[in-house]
């Protein structure tokens, strides 16, 4: 039986236990559960050596029958603290208030189904195969992070990692050289001012209008200071401040989110707009507290890795294969990216026509599964190929 009659042999595996996943979600660093369910799936697989590198995390090497490299497919299998509100599936989240909103349910099990490909093909297989079955992607500072301190991973020559896409259509493969997601980090601000009348705004340190006033800065920030061929990205998304119409608050709460691309844009952000904060808060009389959270670096592939990996992929899929434009998401897959040469790809799974088109991390999100066996030959192919 050759590898793609094998693969279809195998879907009906991976889609039982990406529905299990599925019903059982479990939040970032939370994931007792579902490592236990993922060891126990590949300890029934032939050759496999199983280690827990953290709690929650589960890593399992398959080596081949011939000398060649070490290679990396990986994994997230975090959940979000999301209520599911689809009723279309037989399949939900049995755990109020969790729900696997962003794929990767779907991403465990297709890597258990390459697992399984791969553990009964090791006598074709080159070098060694890591199983990286990562937690904790969806909270910084995040689980890639917690893996590579391990030291587990110093020594491999490639690692892949895909992601389930709903802004992809299904049937097709996004694969880039270069970046493929953002810096992603976060800003909190506090304004102390000084409160009073609405009627004598003059008699107070007025921190809402500070407040406004630093968020049009940060927008001049990315249209005057930064460069329009460099994408930058700042959203304010929380302003708290005041609790009666008549009322000029002492205090007002700003939180938001930073995407850039470069290390040197994102320094070169984060200084201007703490400068914004303090000069417009000086001017006015307030004082201020500044924090900038540093989160996930950007996914950059590899360029070399990379155009192997399309070369693989435009073999086995043709035009479903195109060039992925950069995204401005965050993605701890980097912690891998910036250890050793990798490539992130994205797989198709929007259909309108199922109701499946919502974004990540909404409530109704919802994938194609006609698209999983796309991600089960890269995968596989990808480990067979690069390896050699």
């Amino acid at each position: 039986m050759n590898i793609d009659q094998q693969i279809d042999n195998v879907m009906s595996d991976v889609f039982e236990w990406r529905r299990t996943l599925h019903r059982h979600p479990e939040l970032s660093f939370e994931e007792h559960w579902t490592s236990r369910y993922i060891e126990d799936a590949l300890a029934g697989m032939d050759g496999i050596e199983i280690s827990r590198p953290t709690p929650t995390s589960v890593l399992g090497i398959i080596k081949g029958a011939h000398p060649g490299k070490k290679i990396g497919l990986r994994a997230d299998i975090d959940a979000l603290p999301v209520e599911e509100e689809r009723t279309d599936i037989d399949f939900v989240s049995e755990v109020p208030g969790k729900m696997h909103a962003c794929g990767h349910d779907g991403h465990t099990a297709i890597l258990l189904g390459a697992a399984k490909i791969l553990s009964g093909n090791a006598g074709r297989l080159h070098g060694e195969v890591y199983l990286i079955f990562q937690h904790a992607e969806e909270l910084i500072p995040g689980g890639a992070q917690e893996m590579v301190a391990t030291g587990l991973f110093d020594d491999l020559d490639f690692i892949y990692g895909q992601h389930l896409f709903t802004p992809v259509p299904v049937g097709k493969i996004g694969i880039t050289n270069g970046p493929v997601t953002s810096n992603s980090d976060g800003f909190e601000i506090i304004i102390q001012g000084s409160g009073g009348h609405a009627s004598q705004p003059e008699l107070t340190v007025d921190p809402v209008n500070i407040g406004v006033q630093i968020i049009s800065q940060f927008q001049a920030i990315v249209s005057r200071i930064t460069s329009p061929l460099d994408s930058v990205v700042i959203s304010t998304t929380n302003f708290h401040a005041g609790s009666a119409k008549n009322i000029i608050p002492d205090t007002a709460e700003l939180s938001g989110s930073v995407r850039t691309i470069n290390d040197d844009t994102r320094l070169l952000v984060r200084e201007k707009m703490e400068k914004a904060v303090k000069n417009i808060c000086e001017m006015y009389g307030a004082t201020y507290d500044f924090n900038f959270q540093f989160g996930y670096a950007a996914v950059v592939n590899d360029a070399g890795m990379t155009d192997k990996v399309r070369q693989i992929a435009t073999e086995r899929f043709g035009d479903k294969v195109f060039e992925f434009p950069l995204v401005m998401g965050g993605e701890d897959f980097s912690s891998f990216s910036r250890l050793v040469p990798s490539t992130y790809a994205m797989i198709g799974v929007r259909n309108p026509g199922k109701d499946m088109e919502y974004p990540h991390h909404h409530p109704k999100f919802g994938m194609d599964e006609d698209g999983f066996i796309d991600g089960v030959k890269m995968m596989v192919y990808v480990a067979l190929e690069m390896a050699k």
